[in-house]
């Protein structure tokens, strides 16, 4: 069996490892970022994309590499790929699935600091009529920074990315202070997010709605304990798609792999 699966997100890595450990199958992972290929390969894919690419260009390698099967597990907000996908799975008529990680829990969570918006340029509005003063902190990535900053000075943005050629080069190109750069290294815990808020004198912090294993839950507690304001922004309606073909965890993409195997 060979996969073809669009990654780039701990959902990718997570059905590298169970795949790999429960089937004979062979994969290939494309990310738009080494760092993404780099936790790909370290996961078991047997090869790895670092680009983004282009529909034509998934189309060509996937019929050439007479793959079986288009797993898209891209982020949640990663809206255009994911119809991209939709659409080449229709096209070509293949299997196609696409791993939907939950929304976030929040039931036993004080949510009444979390103003939520549809996009970062709501939120960028948000932050100038009714957050004026302390700095902000971006915990959505640097592809999402210039919408924000069309109403947020960079004197006050400090943004949480990774610090790869390309993100450095969009805050280079925006004049975001390299020493406003919060490195990131995966989902951060509550205490570690408190200490950001601390030392960057936060009182906004502007994150998706990305689910639990995106650290949702422990940057809403990290706000609460230091009573400063969260911008959400929701998850985008994705068009196009079967909800036949959504799985949310592995047990249920076990099912469907099943019907392969």
């Amino acid at each position: 069996m060979k996969i073809f699966l669009l990654g780039g997100t701990k959902d990718s890595v997570n059905i590298i490892e169970h795949v790999k450990s429960n089937y004979d199958a062979y994969i290939l992972t494309t990310t738009t970022t080494e760092y993404g290929a780099k936790l790909a390969l370290e996961g078991g894919s047997d090869e790895t994309i670092a680009r983004p690419l282009l529909k034509d260009e998934i189309i060509r390698i996937f019929t050439e590499g007479n793959f079986d099967i288009l797993i898209d597990a891209t982020h949640p907000f990663a809206e255009h790929i994911t119809q991209t996908s939709a659409s080449i799975a229709e096209e070509l008529n293949i299997p196609y699935i696409r791993f939907e990680r939950p929304t976030t829990n929040l039931e036993n969570v004080d949510t009444t600091r979390i103003h939520y918006v549809n996009s970062f340029d709501d939120a960028g509005k948000l932050i100038e009529s009714d957050f004026p003063e302390g700095n902000v902190m971006h915990f959505a990535g640097a592809n999402t920074m210039e919408e924000v900053l069309k109403y947020v000075s960079t004197e006050r943005f400090y943004p949480r990315i990774l610090k790869v050629a390309s993100s450095i080069e969009k805050c280079e190109k925006l004049d975001v202070d390299s020493d406003h750069i919060i490195p990131m290294k995966g989902a951060a815990s509550k205490e570690e997010n408190i200490d950001l808020i601390e030392k960057y004198g936060a009182s906004v912090m502007i994150t998706k709605e990305s689910g639990e294993i995106g650290g949702v839950i422990e940057k809403i507690e990290a706000a609460n304990e230091k009573d400063i304001a969260i911008i959400m922004i929701q998850r985008p309606k994705i068009d196009g798609l079967n909800k036949n073909d959504i799985v949310s965890n592995l047990d249920e993409l076990d099912i469907k792999l099943k019907n392969f195997f």
